[in-house]
């Protein structure tokens, strides 16, 4: 499973922008030959099946689990049934392959190390405020009172090497062995994305990083 260290949180208000950040950074990872991997919490009855397609009508008759394959890609579909509880972030991580960096959007309540996204406009408060755990700041303008890092919002190569340079990743980082998660990051919580807090820098396999979505 992928090192705890390797997992960092992008974590912010709707509409600060995370997942357009995300898709921004992926490239730039991937570009360096870096394995990535993203964890994104959603809201309750998302799904990512069609009617008219034979996966979902064998959902909807009742099957738990329905796997997709091709030449190209595969799909899982686990249905939460008969009083099954929503999935921890621990045991979401834990279906990871390996890889070398994991995003997770949303539980911006866990114990990962976060990087907040920002922007003013929102009137919204900083989670840096009540989270010791937000290492970074990706915002549009100045954020208000803070000693964090200001990252410029329209700058992601700016905001991955910092986080690269956080994580002690290289170009040459993909031959290290990483798998998806070796320690607890489980949430105690379900919906608006938030497991447990985690340290920012070094994680013992015993914490959990369980916590409420959001």
């Amino acid at each position: 499973m992928t090192s705890r260290a390797n997992i960092i949180g992008v974590a912010g208000w709707s509409g600060c922008g995370k997942t357009t950040l995300i898709c921004a950074l992926v490239p730039f990872f991937r570009a360096r030959g870096l394995r990535v991997a993203v964890c994104k919490h959603a809201h309750h009855d998302f799904d990512i099946d069609r009617p008219e397609k034979d996966s979902y009508k064998v959902r909807a008759a009742g099957a738990g689990q329905v796997i997709v394959s091709s030449s190209r890609r595969w799909a899982k579909v686990h249905e939460l049934r008969d009083g099954e509880s929503e999935w921890t972030l621990d045991d979401l991580l834990a279906q990871l392959e390996p890889c070398d960096i994991v995003l997770v959007e949303g539980y911006k309540k866990s114990r990962l190390p976060k990087l907040e996204v920002y922007r003013r406009a929102l009137g919204k408060p900083l989670l840096a405020a009540d989270d010791p755990l937000v290492f970074a700041i990706a915002c549009d303008e100045p954020p208000p009172e803070t000693d964090l890092p200001a990252l410029p919002l329209d700058e992601p190569d700016v905001i991955a090497e910092h986080i690269l340079a956080r994580l002690s990743l290289s170009a040459d980082s993909s031959s290290m062995d990483s798998s998806p998660a070796d320690s607890s990051l489980s949430d105690s919580s379900s919906a608006d994305s938030s497991p447990a807090d985690s340290s920012p820098a070094g994680f013992s396999s015993s914490d959990s990083l369980t916590a409420g979505a959001g």
